[in-house]
């Protein structure tokens, strides 16, 4: 007898429907397993005999087909062991057909029976409120995870058995759905952490770390140890505005189907905070696997990825950021097909100026003119063309460490970062856009006009400075965030010129050695 139950699979973060056909029907008594199928999915036929055995069900001597649809698509992943035992069930009658319609479930068997946790729960469900189905149905421990999206009733169930059971009390369900409170889940994200009043000293550093916060310029801060460059970018999520719902999801998903949602985190509510060592590979930072996964740069989407001694990492491991800092997304190429990943985050790095720290300080630093060159070179021109904000981390003065009354609060920054992203919103309403620094060209001359003086003035450093086309825009959309932060309109010529002043640590460092 012909069956079907229809489920959901994941290729990237992206998800599709699976429709899966089981047919019983008398002869040698097997189990066959067909639909383009990988290593995971073949072994389900062991589970999901033993599993129907342990809860009770006794499998006929007969010969059982299950073909997992579209057939052109690879499957990976346990998430097929539910659909494909209660599709089982249903030919044997011991379900009711009608029961299935309107339904959708994913979930791993043990052998015992027991439904257990799977990735991808939640542009799986997703997906399924989008196809117009009422309910699913995912193992217990991913029923908050599924139940963040609304119109749709998400049943988080614990075994084979209540499977079972819910599908033959259908009308009346014993179970109740899934439940969360996404105001409360926000609220309890809102803990305090690491607070720019912890910082002393620093104003020029502050300061552009404020302009990245405002607009989500990417930040290079360069200074001897010690001198607080650590500090301020753990604390620079703290004056990041707060993601919206729609980012929230966005992000949850990518840590979905990573597997890295956890039962006591349905969703992920604050702007993720990456730092990974620098010893990190290639496929760790981009993705990988034979069936690629997110990496640091996609579970740092909307959020901030911290390079800490930024020229310790390998040059080849840097290399990989030149693309997604310019595209916002990671594309990865395997012979399965191309997968692509969102990769929309604040980079923030941090780096000494030569190999002991101390350079220019020649009271201090003893490094040769060929080591400290060797030393810059391993961040390379366009790797650093891309950076919008260069800062200089200047030795604190031993009378700042002892002045408390200049140490401004993350919140009062914030405040201001809050007003700059209300006009950005207010400006990119109904285009896509976020933040100034996702603008490109043609996206700048139509948010970013400069008048006469203006024009005359970029010219100027255009020349002067021997910018790049990239680095000629990148100053535009750096001052048009300075302008936004002091409620400005326009781009006037002193929002120009500190934008500006955030390129000069290139050349200072870069310029006499290259």
């Amino acid at each position: 007898m012909y069956s079907t139950v229809i489920s959901g699979g994941i290729r990237g973060i992206y998800s599709y429907l699976v429709q899966v056909e089981v047919d019983t029907a008398q002869g040698l008594p097997g189990f066959e397993m067909v639909g383009y199928l990988g290593s995971e999915v073949k072994e389900a036929k062991e589970r999901v005999r033993v599993a129907l055995k342990n809860a009770g069900f006794a499998i006929p001597a007969e010969r059982i087909t299950v073909n997992i649809s579209p057939a052109d698509i690879p499957k990976e992943g346990t998430a097929y062991d539910l659909p494909v035992a209660v599709a089982i069930l249903s030919s044997m009658e011991i379900v009711p057909r009608e029961s299935l319609g309107h339904l959708l479930m994913i979930g791993e068997l043990g052998l015992n029976g027991e439904l257990r946790p799977v990735r991808g729960v939640l542009p799986v469900v997703r997906k399924a409120k989008a196809a117009g189905f009422k309910s699913c149905i995912v193992p217990k421990e991913n029923g908050k995870e599924g139940a963040v999206v609304e119109g749709i009733e998400v049943y988080g169930l614990g075994c084979l058995q209540e499977v079972a059971d819910f599908l033959r009390q259908y009308k009346a369900p014993p179970f109740e759905p899934a439940q969360v409170d996404l105001e409360k889940i926000f609220r309890q994200q809102e803990e305090k952490g690491p607070d720019f009043a912890d910082i002393q000293g620093q104003k020029e550093v502050r300061r552009a770390a404020e302009i990245a916060a405002a607009g989500f310029h990417h930040l290079l801060m360069i200074g001897p140890p010690g001198s607080g460059k650590t500090m301020i970018a753990k604390r620079i999520p703290s004056i990041l505005p707060p993601m919206s719902l729609e980012e929230s999801l966005e992000v949850s998903t990518i840590y979905s189907v990573a597997g890295l949602l956890k039962e006591k985190q349905s969703l992920v509510c604050k702007r993720p905070f990456l730092s990974p060592h620098h010893t990190i590979s290639e496929h760790a930072l981009a993705g990988g696997g034979k069936i690629p996964r997110p990496g640091v740069l996609s579970l740092s989407h909307r959020g901030v990825l911290f390079l800490d001694e930024l020229t310790e990492f390998k040059r080849t491991t840097l290399e990989i950021l030149r693309q997604p800092i310019e595209d916002k997304e990671v594309q990865i190429a395997r012979s399965s097909g191309t997968f692509t990943y969102p990769a929309s985050c604040l980079i923030v790095g941090a780096m000494n100026p030569c190999p002991c720290g101390y350079y220019p300080d020649r009271n201090h630093c003893s490094c040769s003119p060929w080591e400290i060159d060797r030393y810059l070179h391993k961040i390379s021109g366009p790797l650093l063309d891309r950076m919008d904000i260069v800062a200089e981390a200047k030795k604190v003065d031993i009378a700042e460490l002892g002045n408390e009354n200049d140490a401004e609060g993350s919140r009062e920054i914030l405040e201001r970062v809050m007003r700059a992203r209300r006009m950005q919103q207010k400006r990119f309403q109904g285009t896509g856009l976020s933040f100034n620094a996702d603008m490109g060209p043609a996206q700048v001359r139509k948010y970013c006009p400069l008048g006469t003086q203006q024009q005359k003035m970029m010219q100027q450093l255009f020349s002067s400075m021997n910018l790049s086309a990239r680095a000629y825009h990148k100053i535009i959309k750096v001052a048009r965030t300075i302008a936004d932060l002091e409620e400005s309109g326009e781009i006037e010529r002193r929002h120009l010129a500190e934008a500006a002043c955030y390129r000069r640590t290139d050349s200072k460092y870069w310029g006499r050695h290259r």
